[in-house]
This record gives structure tokens, C-alpha cells and sequence, in this order.
């Protein structure tokens, strides 16, 4: 498809790894109608200046390419038009750039409440913003039916996590629209990346959504390293891969007990915190931090194994190994709780396509896409992982797949650990690129693959860096899963999901 598409344009010669092409209108427009036919795959949309980039894979072929639009004109042609999937991309890149996405079926703006001193403070000119006085309400959909009524949650919520606005419509119990509004964490992530360099940005990353700082931090390094063409060491590349999956452990972990708790299972929910907790003391064990923030970096790593590093990580696996496995055999076994996550909150396996669903969203609902097996990076080119896929697309099928994700974890774990190579941990980066340099890499988190976009000025400061976190693909999806549920079952609904706030506000 992508020769279809592109045919022989010249890849853009500053782009590194994946190509990248620009195109004209018709030919974007010729993506927006692939993406609808289902051809290719929409990974991510962004602004760039007086520009719009669009990551898209094909996966007959397993391949990624970016294409790039000129909007100097201040417009360009929607893609939401033909891909539900590109709607909020949109918006958010009118919000940022101030361009005008021609055509886009909704137009609210969407990280803009209003409160910023300037109006797209990301174009190459910011305007003065608007008086929040002279600025509309922001409208919410309708729903009619009879016997409805509306019931607004947030944006502060009871318990202590991130801000976000649910508006429910529902007839008696049963939710017949979830409507989000999100945007309250916007931190201006984007432009606080300009300007700084690899090292500094790195840090920023590193914090754009906490329970992923690993991921983060290896797709930013991974993003940069691909820009300038630059190899980290060996042993550098296969302890990335060991943070990586001890951060999916404890994630995953913390999701299972809490889907749990939030079933009326306490129990389990105590138990996977144990668990959790002694994950996390294990990675402060081994690399100095519990959350292993900042030890990933562009050049390698800025922390070896500590020198019981090894020991502590095969001991957690054996625990793991040992009391997990019952864990699970009390889920499976418990009518009650079964009877809250069988059937509930399915999402079909054509919303998941649709969508591009990253991570376990997409995973249980039979879209067979995990970067590390679909696009491998190292050090998964050179210790497969093995992909877990469920059908049934409800709130069981999710936890299951991060069951099974933790026993793969595990094994992985242990192979690596036997597998370490010697060597250097870092290397420093080049002093200054020769020119502008670019790189697109997908990096798998423990929620989904993230997309990192960076291109880094002759004077090696970072120009541009965007990075889509997979909840913007998965937040709409949680609309989609809670129709026809009852309005108990949002809670655990949305822990399945577990949508990171602050990774898609950016």
C-alpha cells in the first residue's frame, strides 16, 4: 500500500530509520481514504510549525513510514474526515499550531481550556488568547432518548489520581454515551523539549507519564540515537530491556489488583500490591531508583547493575514464579469475580483495528501488535519476546493478557540475565550534528507503544519532539467498551483500560 501511495517520491534524506516522504493534498487525502479501507494503520498525527507529520503502518508488510504535509497556507486537509481515530489528534494540533484541519468533523477545541496566555503558543507566531469571558462554553453531545439523565463525574475525583471530566448519559443504570473531556494536566511538555539538549530533554521525557518513565526515557533515547545514527554499547541495550520489563511487571501487577479491588476483591488487590512493592524494591535494588526514572539516556544507560542487582531480580523472578501462578488460580476460581469481568466492557475486535489499539487494550481484543515482535528494537531483535493475543475483548480478556505478560516477563527476565554481555554502559553522544537529523521510533510501554518524534538542529539542540502516548488511542475506545453497561461498572471498566491523564495531555 505504501507504494501505492507514495510511489516514487524521494524519502525525505534528513530522516533516519523509518522513511519519510512529503506529499501533497491529494495524496493526504489518499491516506485518509486508505485508513478508512483499513490498509494502513494510523500510529500518530502531529504539527510541526507551519507543517503536519502522520506516522502510519502497514501491516501486511510490517512497515512504518511518516509523511508530511506543508501547511504554510496556515490549513490542511482533515484525516478525521475519513479515520475517526485522527479526530482528537486534530483538534489537539488546531489547539497547538493554530492550523486549521480543513474539513475536521468537530471542531471544540480540546487541550485548550481557555487558560493559557497565548492561543496555539506552538505556532511560529503565537496570538494573544482569547478573554476567557468571550469564549464559548464547552458544548458536550446530546444524547435523546427517553428517560435519560445525565450524571457528570470530575474533573476532581475522590480518589488521589489525575484530573479528567466524564459525562454519562444513562437510561436507569445502563450508560448509553461516556463522553471525555481531558487536557486539565497539559504541561506544555512539547514546547519545554525545544531548545534543550538530547541530556536535558531526556529528563523531561523521562516525566511525561510517570508509571511509563522507562518507556519514555527509551523512546526518546532510542528517537535520538536513531537521529544521529549513534550505536549505544552492547550491555547498555540489554539493561534497558531489563528496566523495561520490570516496569511492565509492577504495572502490570498494580492494574491486576486494582481491577480486583474495584470488583470487590480485596484480597487479591493486597496481594498484587505485595507483589508490587517487591518489584519496585527490586529495581531500587538493582539500578537505585524503585521507578528506575532517568537511568535510560540517549548514549546508554546512567546506571549499571548494582552488584546484587542480578541476584535481587533472580529472586523476585522465583517469587513471582512461586506465589503468582496461585494469585491467578484464585481469580479464575471466584464466581464473584468473574461474574463482575466476564462479558463486561467488551470492545470488538473492529474498534481495536480501527483504532489501532495499542498494548493490552488491543491485545485482548485479537490485534496482534506488540513493537517489540511487529517493529523489533534491540534488545528484543535479539531476544524475542513471545506476543500474547486474547479475542473476547472484555475486562477479563484484559487482565489476562497482562497475566500472561508477567509470566513472559519472567522468563524473559531470566534469559537476559543469563544472556548480559560485558562492557560499557555509555558512550557520549556526537558534540554537534552536522546538519538537521530526524528519527521516528516506536517504543512498547506496559500500556501500548509509544511514538517518538525527534529531529535535532545542526547546533545538536533538540527543533522538535513529539511524544504520543498510547492513551490518545485508547481514551475514545473507553467510550466505545462502556455503552450498554451498567454505571457500577465504569470503575472497573476504565482501571481495565488504565488511560494515563497526564502521558495524553501532554
Amino acid at each position: 500500500m505504501f507504494r501505492a501511495l507514495f510511489g516514487e517520491l524521494p524519502a525525505v534524506a534528513s530522516h533516519r530509520g523509518w522513511p519519510r516522504v512529503q506529499v501533497g493534498g491529494g495524496t493526504w487525502r489518499e491516506i485518509g481514504q486508505a485508513l478508512r479501507e483499513g490498509k494502513v494503520e494510523l500510529l500518530g498525527e502531529w504539527g510541526d510549525g507551519a507543517a503536519v507529520h502522520c506516522a502510519l503502518f502497514e501491516p501486511g508488510t510490517r512497515q512504518a513510514q511518516v509523511a508530511s504535509l506543508e501547511a504554510s497556507s496556515g490549513a490542511a486537509p482533515s484525516l478525521a474526515v475519513f479515520h475517526a481515530p485522527a479526530l482528537r489528534l486534530e483538534r489537539a494540533i488546531a489547539d497547538l499550531f493554530g492550523i486549521e484541519m480543513i474539513g475536521l468533523p468537530d471542531r471544540r477545541p480540546w487541550l485548550d481550556h481557555g487558560r493559557w496566555p497565548f492561543s496555539a503558543p506552538l505556532a511560529p507566531r503565537p496570538a494573544p488568547a482569547t478573554a476567557a469571558t468571550e469564549r464559548p462554553a464547552y458544548r458536550f453531545l446530546e444524547a435523546e432518548g427517553p428517560g435519560l439523565h445525565q450524571i457528570p463525574v470530575g474533573p476532581v475525583h475522590a480518589g488521589i489520581i489525575e484530573p479528567g471530566h466524564f459525562r454519562f448519559s444513562a437510561s436507569g443504570e445502563t450508560l448509553v454515551r461516556l463522553e471525555e473531556r481531558l487536557g486539565y494536566t497539559h504541561k506544555g511538555i512539547e514546547k519545554a523539549l525545544a531548545g534543550r539538549s538530547p541530556e536535558e530533554a531526556a529528563r523531561i521525557a523521562a516525566r511525561v507519564s510517570g508509571d511509563s518513565t522507562v518507556a519514555y526515557s527509551f523512546a526518546f533515547a532510542r528517537a535520538v540515537e536513531g537521529a544521529l545514527d549513534f550505536e549505544p554499547p552492547l550491555r547498555a541495550l540489554w539493561l534497558r530491556g531489563v528496566m523495561a520489563e520490570l516496569e511492565r511487571i509492577a504495572n502490570h501487577l498494580g492494574d491486576i489488583g486494582a481491577i480486583c479491588n474495584d470488583a470487590a476483591f480485596a484480597m487479591l488487590h493486597a496481594e498484587c500490591a505485595i507483589l508490587r512493592e517487591e518489584t519496585l524494591r527490586t529495581c531500587a535494588r538493582a539500578f537505585g531508583h524503585r521507578l528506575m526514572m532517568d537511568r535510560i539516556v540517549p548514549g546508554g544507560v546512567a546506571a549499571d547493575l548494582q552488584p546484587d542487582g542480578a541476584h535481587g531480580i533472580r529472586a523476585l523472578c522465583g517469587r513471582l514464579s512461586r506465589e503468582f501462578p496461585e494469585l491467578i488460580e484464585l481469580y479464575d476460581n471466584t464466581a464473584s469475580l468473574q461474574d463482575r469481568t466476564v462479558g463486561t466492557g467488551a470492545l470488538s475486535p473492529a474498534l481495536a483495528a480501527e483504532f489501532a489499539a495499542p498494548g493490552y487494550v488491543g491485545r485482548a481484543s485479537g490485534r496482534s501488535f506488540d513493537a517489540r515482535v511487529v517493529l523489533p528494537y534491540a534488545p528484543y531483535d535479539r531476544a524475542p519476546i513471545e506476543m500474547v493475543v486474547r479475542q473476547e475483548g472484555d475486562v477479563d480478556a484484559r487482565v489476562w493478557v497482562r497475566i500472561l505478560e508477567v509470566e513472559r516477563s519472567i522468563g524473559w527476565l531470566e534469559a537476559a540475565l543469563a544472556a548480559l554481555p560485558p562492557g560499557p554502559i555509555h558512550l557520549p553522544l556526537p558534540e554537534e550534528a552536522p546538519a538537521s537529523l530526524e528519527s521516528s521510533v516506536l517504543v512498547e510501554g506496559f500500556r501500548g507503544d509509544i511514538l517518538a518524534y525527534v529531529r535535532i538542529g545542526a547546533g545538536g539542540r533538540i527543533e522538535r519532539c513529539h511524544l504520543r502516548d498510547p492513551s490518545w488511542l485508547l481514551w475514545p475506545l473507553l467510550q466505545a467498551a462502556i455503552e450498554g453497561n451498567i454505571v457500577a461498572d465504569f470503575p472497573l471498566c476504565n482501571k481495565s483500560f488504565n488511560c494515563s491523564y497526564s502521558g495524553h495531555d501532554l
